[in-house]
């Protein structure tokens, strides 16, 4: 049986242990929540998207072979801008794909058209905006840049995204995502870029909660009626 001044400072290291990482316990129980009751695809935004939208049908298109690309070419995509049909050539050239001419970057009012075909006909542009960079917590993070940012008049902050390079829908933002982005950056403890699973904070937490939980059962053990005379009983047997 554990001697009384031992179980004291279980007892001790249990109730510090638990204050200290009461409040991450009570973020990481919030979040997972939050997730749980959460539609994903609310998350992504597909009530703000065209969801029947369909890529445009082109024809008369010239070989790809005939582009004045002085690299070989490994990866082409065809993109839809305004109306006009574009190669995207190895992830780094956009080529009007009807008469080779290339462009370097798409304008404004190619992104107005690109995200009016992807977003719903009720939502209301209330501005558009260029960016070039972003933070580890920007919510267009880890995505090509240069692009255009377009925002809604609705409730919800609504935003949507086109690459300035390749003239592409990246993708929509809007107040439940960001509450969604959040709750993960506290649930994964990457206080720095928000989306590693990997890192040090999270590590600890994990072994310190490990901790805690195992001295609450050690703890259980040590103040446990039962466990006590079932202990007196085992050594009465025994003389």
């Amino acid at each position: 049986m554990i001697k009384r001044q031992n179980a004291l400072r279980i007892r001790k290291i249990h109730r510090y242990l638990g204050l200290f990482i009461g409040i991450q316990f009570l973020m990481w129980t919030i979040s997972g929540l939050y997730f749980s009751w959460t539609d994903l695809d609310n998350i992504h935004g597909d009530q703000f998207k065209n969801m029947n939208y369909e890529k445009t049908q082109f024809d008369n298109l010239i070989s790809p072979s005939t582009l004045d690309f002085k690299e070989d070419i490994y990866s082409i995509d065809l993109r839809d801008i305004s109306k006009q049909p574009y190669y995207w050539v190895n992830n780094s050239q956009l080529f009007n794909a009807q008469t080779g001419n290339p462009l370097n970057e798409i304008s404004k009012e190619n992104a107005l058209d690109i995200a009016a075909k992807r977003m719903n006909s009720g939502l209301e542009v209330s501005g558009i905006e260029k960016i070039s960079s972003t933070g580890k917590h920007h919510e267009y993070r880890e995505k090509l840049l240069p692009a255009y940012v377009i925002s809604y008049t609705d409730n919800n902050e609504v935003k949507s995204y086109v690459s300035i390079t390749d003239g592409k829908f990246q993708t929509v933002r809007h107040r439940d995502w960001r509450w969604f982005d959040f709750l993960w950056m506290t649930h994964t403890m990457d206080y720095e870029g928000r989306d590693d699973f990997n890192n040090l904070i999270l590590r600890i937490f994990s072994l310190l909660g490990l901790l805690t939980v195992c001295s609450g059962f050690l703890l259980w053990y040590t103040s446990s009626l039962t466990v006590r005379k079932i202990s007196k009983n085992i050594k009465t047997s025994k003389k």
